[in-house]
């Protein structure tokens, strides 16, 4: 675990102006600083940056977030990554989270990204000499302007070419990154020669592994780097930061199969597009692209293998998906990968194709139903009894309910049976609620965390909401309030915030901290949702800063008179009942009294 006293010093000692400027051009608007937004398509700024929060908010679309949620949302990136990414731009170490955060490999980490970058420029340096290299490329339809965009080389056909870019060939990083091998024989020779060289990056930008294509005949057609500690291939994707802008604002990315079909297809314009490195689409891909994109399109050729791909990135994505996102499958025709297609038919024809692509909830119906006969109960039998495998695991609640309806359909079972033969339970009407609640089909997806609904203004909002804004802004407020007095608000997570934000303050660690502080404090907790409703409500001026102790005041005076009129109805009642005791007459003066006082603005 990663202390939380660790993460509000991170808060604190980063400029949220800074570090967003270097992604989004940010212009002064008064005391905050404002941009179009880099997360939905927008004409005029709705993009706010407040430097003395630590946070940023969008008018238009809902994002909203500290410099850590920007580094997630932005590039990408975990919690526990963002955190690493923006503790190492303060030169921090991020203490207490196991082995990988040691200082020694921290610095073999950072060195043996040294190497890659080194190694990646020469490479770059080796295709400009080589007229056969760039002849491939040209001859691959790709212009000079494309390859300089993906940083593609060339590997000299020599045992040892990289003597050239390093002092020491004998040094050990070169090994742990994968650019030599040292045989039984004890000599050392490079593992890429005479190959076109595509380097891989992570979601910072750093080079950490390359795949090589050979130019002429021979195998393997592709090499990949070996898994080092810089590069796990069930954790990369080939092309993303290339693609993180297309990604933005199409809000869609394309899943391909090689380094090639990404590149063209963004030489054609189609810049949404990254590659699996020759592995099969594991689950960590996809939360990576779900937490980017709406919309996942997997892009395979038609043939077998194609299918077979397809199968398994169905299987990795079903734990993740979300009902706020769509995975699609796009089928080319036999004779073409996405390269040629995009070359015989243009981008136009390639998009258009992507959109019509086959929905995950038909394209799973429709394997599941593969050898079955339907006219037969043998069959329809057999279908549900393949559903189990798969059905279970989706994460998202609403669209496991439509497949389970689909699937009672063709197999002419009621939705009921058909749930209780796939093990679920059977969903009993009940209203949703924003903070997750998912019915009895199971917990929601991976992805963005949806936007909370429109606040109405203050006036009509109820007390305890309008009393979490106030302590959210000004946390130092919470000592004012009188505990008992809670005790009378209705129990909601907004009370249950305020509750948490007096006991947080209480030892005065977070007391000075930004706003933005606050955020990361209640991150992935009970709280987290009604902490986030009232930040966006703060944000778009649902609250005077200038006058919270006022404020306060009158919320403190509506509680204390909302309880006292909740005792005299009490006390009237029991009055007109006959059930009150002898000093019911001067208790029912006194709380008219106070009522009185609490109407007119007065201390009670």
């Amino acid at each position: 675990m990663i202390p939380q006293s660790f993460i509000q010093d991170l808060i604190a000692r980063t400029d949220i102006v800074d570090l967003i400027q270097r992604y989004v051009p940010l212009k002064k608007a008064g005391a905050n600083y404002a941009a179009c937004c880099p997360f939905h398509n927008e004409k005029s700024p709705s993009f706010t940056v407040s430097p003395t929060k630590q946070f940023y908010h969008c008018f238009g679309c809902g994002a909203h977030g500290t410099a850590i949620g920007f580094l997630m949302e932005y590039s990408g990136l975990g919690f526990v990554d963002a955190v690493k990414d923006l503790a190492q731009q303060l030169g921090l170490e991020v203490p207490d989270d196991g082995p990988a955060f040691s200082g020694g490999e921290r610095e073999q980490h950072r060195s043996l990204v040294e190497v890659m970058s080194t190694a990646a420029r020469f490479y770059r340096e080796q295709l400009k000499a080589s007229p056969r290299a760039v002849d491939y490329l040209k001859r691959r339809g790709l212009t000079g302007e494309v390859a300089a965009k993906f940083g593609i080389g060339y590997a000299p056909d020599g045992w040892q070419a990289l003597d050239k870019a390093f002092p020491k060939y004998d040094e050990p990083a070169l090994a742990e990154a994968g650019l030599v091998i040292d045989n039984e024989a004890g000599r050392r020779y490079d593992r890429f020669r005479d190959r076109i060289m595509f380097p891989i990056q992570d979601a910072r930008g750093n080079v950490i592994a390359f795949g090589g294509r050979i130019l002429d005949a021979g195998e393997p057609k592709y090499l990949n780097s070996p898994e080092t500690p810089l590069f796990e291939k069930g954790r990369e994707l080939y092309g993303l930061p290339q693609a993180r802008i297309g990604i933005r604002e199409t809000g869609t990315v394309i899943v391909v199969e090689g380094y090639m079909d990404v590149v063209a297809l963004a030489q054609f314009g189609v810049c949404n597009a990254v590659a699996t490195l020759g592995t099969a689409t594991t689950p960590t891909h996809i939360q990576k692209l779900l937490r980017q994109a709406d919309r996942l399109v997997f892009c395979f050729d038609g043939d077998k293998a194609g299918r077979k791909a397809a199968r398994r990135g169905l299987e990795a994505s079903l734990p993740h998906l979300a009902d706020d996102k769509a995975v699609s499958f796009l089928f080319l025709p036999p004779e073409h990968d996405p390269d040629s297609f995009v070359r015989a038919h243009g981008a136009d024809a390639f998009q258009s194709a992507a959109r019509d692509a086959t929905p995950l909830g038909r394209f799973l119906i429709d394997t599941l139903a593969e050898g079955c006969d339907l006219a037969t109960a043998e069959g329809r039998a057999h279908l549900v009894h393949n559903a189990k495998e798969f059905i279970p695991k989706i994460g998202a609640p609403i669209l496991k309910m439509q497949l389970v309806r689909d699937l009672a359909q063709s197999a002419q079972l009621g939705p009921d049976e058909t749930a209780a033969a796939l093990g679920l339970e059977v969903p009993r009407p009940r209203q949703a609620r924003y903070e997750g609640n998912t019915g009895n089909y199971g917990k929601g997806g991976f992805g963005k965390k949806a936007l909370p609904p429109p606040e109405p203004r203050v006036g009509v909002v109820p007390l305890e909401r309008q009393l979490l804004r106030v302590l959210l802004a000004q946390p130092r407020l919470g000592d004012k309030v009188p505990l008992a007095l809670l005790d009378h608000l209705p129990d909601s997570d907004e009370r249950a915030a305020v509750m948490a934000i007096i006991d947080a303050g209480e030892d005065g660690t977070l007391l000075e901290a930004p706003l933005g502080a606050w955020i990361e404090h209640f991150r992935d907790s009970t709280h987290e949702t009604a902490v986030t409703r009232a930040m966006q409500s703060i944000e778009e001026g649902y609250v005077n800063e200038s006058s919270l102790e006022h404020t306060l005041r009158d919320l403190l005076n509506r509680l204390e008179l909302q309880t006292v009129e909740q005792e005299l109805k009490l006390l009237q009642n029991q009055i007109a009942t006959g059930r009150a005791n002898a000093d019911a007459a001067t208790r029912l003066g006194s709380l008219l009294a106070k009522k009185q006082k609490l109407r007119s603005g007065q201390p009670a």
